[in-house]
């Protein structure tokens, strides 16, 4: 069975992406790299919550990077509305840094399951990735599922955020704010 590094933004959104995968006799390898996500509390609950979707389904799990407010912040300031493409780019570089490092088929991200996300760019940005570091970004639309994803989360009893993940983003969903 071949592998691919599923760069993974939450358990909620993992769990048909690895489902649909593994219908494809691909086994996803779990990346957690998500600087972006704030506060703390809130990194610290969806990586908790992912260790235990990857224990609980015999999946591995990667941890790169850590909690980054101030380098996702200082990157960001200037340019706040248009924060998505560096958020991505940089998630999305180092998975495919890792996937040419390890060998993996290629590398692809739950990031395109969710109907919320700003798909184009994530396909983009991931097609630049995996140009840059000589892998194959394994492009799935996996939006057709979020919905049947997040009801089984809640039934798995996964931990359930409320935002995409940055403290703008958090700032946007009380303000009534949504993404373009």
């Amino acid at each position: 069975m071949e592998k691919i590094l599923l760069h993974t933004c939450c358990a909620p959104c993992a769990v048909k992406c690895v489902e649909s995968l593994r219908a494809e006799e691909i086994e996803p390898v779990l990346f957690w790299c998500n600087p972006n996500i704030h506060p703390y509390t809130e990194y610290k609950s969806r990586l908790d919550a992912l260790r235990r979707f990857a224990a609980e389904n015999g999946l591995e799990l990667a941890e790169q990077g850590g909690y980054g407010l101030r380098q996702f912040v200082q990157a960001v300031s200037g340019d706040i509305e248009n924060r998505c493409g560096y958020c991505y780019a940089s998630r999305l570089d180092r998975a495919a840094q890792c996937a040419a490092e390890k060998g993996y088929a290629g590398f692809s991200t739950t990031l395109l399951i969710s109907p919320y996300q700003k798909h184009e760019l994530i396909v983009e940005t991931a097609q630049k990735a995996a140009h840059t570091y000589g892998t194959e970004f394994a492009y799935r639309d996996f939006r057709p599922f979020f919905r049947e994803g997040q009801a089984a989360a809640r039934e798995a009893g996964l931990y359930m955020q409320k935002y995409c993940g940055c403290i703008f983003s958090e700032e946007d969903r009380y303000m009534g704010k949504q993404k373009s």
